[in-house]
């Protein structure tokens, strides 16, 4: 069988899915939820309630900020305390919900919650749907992408004029390590996927979608190939276990065998590529009216292992009960960011909980020794060490020339280096940087 990847770059990281093959957990609906208004790339959600109104599970109470925007849903009824500051994980500022049930608020979600799986449109209804009215749904749902970028998903179903779809690539690599949700998702909701993949494609207007699988999850393979034997247009496509695997350029790649042209958008090759747990978010707002108010995240210590479905703006304290860890990073080890506290809400983008005590110190940095094991492990083709270097003596404009806006930020540098120096730290700061600048230039253009 012949496994597909990407063809420049990658490592392989030890796996540490420790959770996979473990059922999800559904979790009882928090008491109180805290619902922070950027929970997705673009602008900021705008609040459109205010302190002391009633709330229903599932009722809209921030509204999109833009184009680039998604709106926020309550997965409790309750009512609003507060709209006030939280703190993200890394203790910056962000404007938040509060919002606080009672005894009857409860009772009402719960006997809500015993419906939850019944659909509110018929096969008829679906099938009536055309691509807008799917995007629609999309949009007034609050999905975004659930792989850890949350771009909101109907944007990038309406590529801009001139622009046209000819496939929807389902990236189900899940190749970070120690992260298994996506893997047992699949394993346990394949049919309901496979609805979301067909919405997807219908809505993109396209007649072929990927699945595409790292060969390391054989259930899910199975179950999705099942699942999708019976829908034309939709390929099960199995891929080589390779870090970044997942990463978008390289999936497009690797599926279709075409490269994103450098300051590019995904669109140019004809792919539009949306997460599994997107795809299941989709089947859920369309077959079942249901907005995303909670998401399947994997709880990982470096001894056990858990994949459970959080309700969204549920504090990451109340999963991990006792005195906070020594070190925590929100996602996998290598694309994850390190959290200051669990006093945090869950998000839209929380797609793991590391507390493994072996990613909790790095080794201490040496100098470079101009191996070049940086350069081979990129894959995007960049020097690392170089564009490190630039940004760490503030040298912008070379950077931008050495294309550091091309990182995306897998981390691939920092792990292979024997020297332990933090790559990607310098990188990220320095791509920051002319990342801002390119779009004041652009602004100034424009004006």
């Amino acid at each position: 069988m012949k496994l597909h990847t990407f063809k420049i770059g990658g490592v392989h990281p030890a796996e540490n899915k420790i959770a996979a093959g473990k059922p999800i957990e559904n979790l009882p609906l928090p008491e109180e939820v805290v619902l922070p208004v950027s929970q997705h790339i673009g602008a900021p959600a705008t609040p459109v309630v205010k302190k002391g109104d009633k709330v229903k599970r599932g009722d809209r109470v921030a509204d999109a900020g833009g184009f680039v925007s998604a709106p926020i849903h309550t997965p409790i009824s309750g009512t609003v305390v507060k709209i006030d500051t939280a703190r993200t994980p890394q203790g910056m500022p962000v404007q938040a919900i509060y919002i606080k049930s009672d005894e009857a608020d409860r009772a009402a979600d719960a006997e809500a919650m015993t419906n939850r799986e019944k659909p509110a449109r018929t096969e008829e209804e679906i099938a009536a749907l055309d691509g807008k009215a799917i995007i629609d749904i999309i949009k007034n749902a609050g999905i975004v992408g659930l792989g850890g970028a949350t771009f909101p998903a109907h944007v990038k179903l309406s590529p801009p004029p001139g622009s046209k779809a000819e496939i929807v690539i389902i990236n189900a690599a899940e190749c970070e390590p120690c992260l298994s949700c996506d893997d047992m998702l699949m394993r346990e909701n394949p049919r309901e996927i496979v609805k979301g993949v067909e919405l997807l494609m219908r809505a993109a207007g396209v007649n072929r979608s990927v699945i595409a699988i790292e060969n390391n999850k054989p259930e899910a393979i199975a179950a999705l190939s099942e699942a999708a034997s019976s829908v034309a247009g939709i390929e099960v496509m199995p891929m080589k276990v390779k870090y970044p695997q997942g990463g978008e350029k390289q999936l497009i790649e690797a599926v279709i065998g075409k490269e994103v042209p450098s300051g590019g958008l995904p669109i140019a090759t004809g792919a539009i590529v949306q997460n599994v747990a997107t795809a299941y978010a989709v089947y859920r707002a369309v077959v079942l009216d249901e907005p995303l108010m909670d998401r399947v995240l994997t709880l990982h210590d470096g001894e056990t292992g858990r994949n459970l479905r959080v309700a969204l703006g549920t504090i990451l304290a109340t999963l991990v009960p006792g005195k906070e860890p020594e070190k925590i990073i929100l996602g996998g080890p290598m694309m994850g960011r390190t959290a200051s506290t669990l006093q945090t809400p869950m998000i839209k983008g929380t797609s793991g909980i590391l507390l493994d005590s072996r990613y909790a110190h790095r080794r201490p940095m040496e100098n470079c020794i101009r191996c070049g094991k940086c350069t081979e492990a990129c894959p995007m083709g960049l020097e690392p060490f170089l564009i490190s270097t630039l940004s760490r003596l503030q040298d912008w404009d070379e950077a931008e020339q050495q294309k550091i806006a091309n990182c995306i930020e897998c981390g691939s540098c920092s792990y292979i280096c024997p020297a332990s120096r933090p790559i990607l730290d310098f990188i990220r700061i320095g791509k920051g940087k002319v990342m801002a600048a390119m779009r004041a230039r652009a602004a100034a253009a424009k004006a």
